[in-house]
């Protein structure tokens, strides 16, 4: 059996020349923005994205008043970013730089955040470190990974196995070992949320494939409205159990600095 290959440069480089028509790419969905936000305004504070990707929740938090900071090793990646924020209010400073050793002083930032990132790490306590160095006393740290107890992780894991997977090696957290590497990083677990998979993971998987074939279905499928109204109650009031954590596609973990 092959070694699943590893996440370089070059092969980040290629994939994000190959997602610069944003689209037609899945996104977050603003989900970490609306995280950080939900902690209180960001206007005239400092945050780091780090390994940015898209940036797109950098850019959500500059014109929500932020001075948003996005780091990444990829040109490709920088580059996707500083092209999106060509708009008004959407001024997004750009370091290139490895997130093992961000060039900032000790705690420059009121906010640190970055998802699709530290799943890639076979080790990463010293990322978290690094996070817990910039920033501030009293400031956030806000981690996004993908949740061990999903569908996702099997196709996920069969890929890798067969070095097919777009990511290269990757990894999974459950909730609670994501708050212990958290914990054991020196910072404090103020709460851990998670999200499900929209659209959900066959529909994605069959646009993939038909995509392939030359058939391009939106990136997500019209329902009827009465189906979308009792999955939103559904989705209000399991979401809030932590159960709901273990069927999320991904899960996160907001944590401060004391």
């Amino acid at each position: 059996m092959k070694a699943a290959r590893s996440s370089t440069l070059e092969h980040w480089e290629s994939y994000w020349r190959g997602h610069q028509d944003l689209d037609r790419t899945y996104s977050t969905g603003g989900r970490l923005e609306r995280e950080i936000l939900s902690e209180g305004p960001v206007e005239g504070r400092r945050v780091l994205e780090v390994g940015a990707g898209s940036g797109r929740d950098s850019l959500g938090l500059a014109r929500a008043g932020a001075t948003a900071v996005v780091v990444d090793y990829s040109p490709a990646s920088l580059e996707l970013v500083r092209r999106q924020a060509r708009g008004p209010g959407a001024t997004v400073h750009l370091v290139r730089a490895n997130a093992l050793a961000l060039p900032f002083r000790d705690g420059t930032f009121d906010v640190v955040f970055h998802q699709g990132l530290l799943e890639h790490f076979r080790d990463p306590r010293p990322l978290l470190a690094e996070n817990a160095r910039v920033v501030r006393r009293g400031g956030r740290v806000v981690v996004d990974v993908p949740q061990t107890f999903h569908p996702y992780t099997v196709m996920k894991k069969a890929l890798i196995a067969a070095n097919k997977w777009f990511a290269g090696w990757e990894t999974q957290f459950t909730p609670r070992a994501l708050e212990r590497l958290l914990d054991e990083t020196g910072l404090r677990v103020r709460r851990t949320y998670g999200a499900w998979m929209v659209p959900g993971l066959g529909y994605r998987v069959t646009r993939e494939l038909l995509k392939r074939a030359g058939v391009v279905l939106p990136l997500e499928p019209r329902g009827p409205r009465w189906w979308d109204g009792m999955w939103s109650r559904f989705r209000e009031r399991f979401g809030r159990t932590r159960l709901a954590l273990y069927t999320c596609h991904v899960i996160g973990t907001v944590a401060e600095k004391p």
